[in-house]
């Protein structure tokens, strides 16, 4: 009888060992088929959090309609695009004569050169132009050849450019009312003292 219940209590004591086994986290028992348990789990829900991540990174549906923008507005067949035109395109200038008259005046340069206005742009160049008493400093990300909005325009270029100065160093500019003709010596000077030119009261 002794012998009996010694194997009674060792048949007990493997029966707690596979409980304690299986209740350890991490470890997972076979199932029939071969499978781990839990697998149905783990394709219902387990594997969520990453695709969740994945959707989460959603294109802004502005930026994919500016970059839709862009791309159409963009050289076909290999047409080359000019200096000119792009930066009137992308905004950096008013108008496309102002372009050309900034190349002319050698405030554009490409890569560090200055060039012309009929100067053909290729993607990855820097483009530096000094205007309006402002420089910009662009590297070109696409190519088009007509002038989009400004949402478009910002995703054609890198914009490498310094901040503009702030508006309290900006001369104020002398303004003057219709019909009084042109400024006096005197009117001048003060303009000058504006604008910090050096101009002293009662100069002559």
């Amino acid at each position: 009888m002794a012998a009996e219940r010694a194997d009674d209590g060792v048949d007990e004591a493997a029966d707690t060992n596979r409980r304690a086994r299986t209740a350890v986290p991490g470890t997972a028992s076979k199932a029939p088929d071969g499978r781990a348990a839990g697998a149905e789990g783990s394709s219902d829900g387990e594997d969520a959090p990453a695709g969740d991540a994945k959707a989460a990174v959603a294109v802004d549906p502005k930026v994919a309609a500016a970059v839709a923008a862009a791309e159409a507005a963009g050289p076909q067949n290999g047409e080359t695009v000019r200096i000119d035109s792009w930066i009137w395109s992308v905004r950096l200038v008013k108008t496309r004569s102002a372009g050309a008259t900034a190349c002319k005046g050698g405030h554009v340069r490409v890569n560090g050169d200055r060039v012309k206005p009929a100067h053909s742009l290729r993607v990855g160049d820097e483009v530096r132009l000094v205007h309006e008493g402002r420089e910009r400093i662009v590297v070109v990300k696409r190519l088009i050849r007509k002038r989009v909005g400004a949402p478009v325009a910002v995703q054609c270029y890198v914009d490498n450019s310094p901040p503009p100065p702030p508006r309290e160093a900006v001369a104020p500019a002398g303004i003057r009312d219709r019909g009084t003709g042109r400024p006096t010596k005197r009117d001048r000077r003060d303009m000058e003292r504006l604008r910090g030119a050096g101009g002293r009261p009662g100069s002559h």
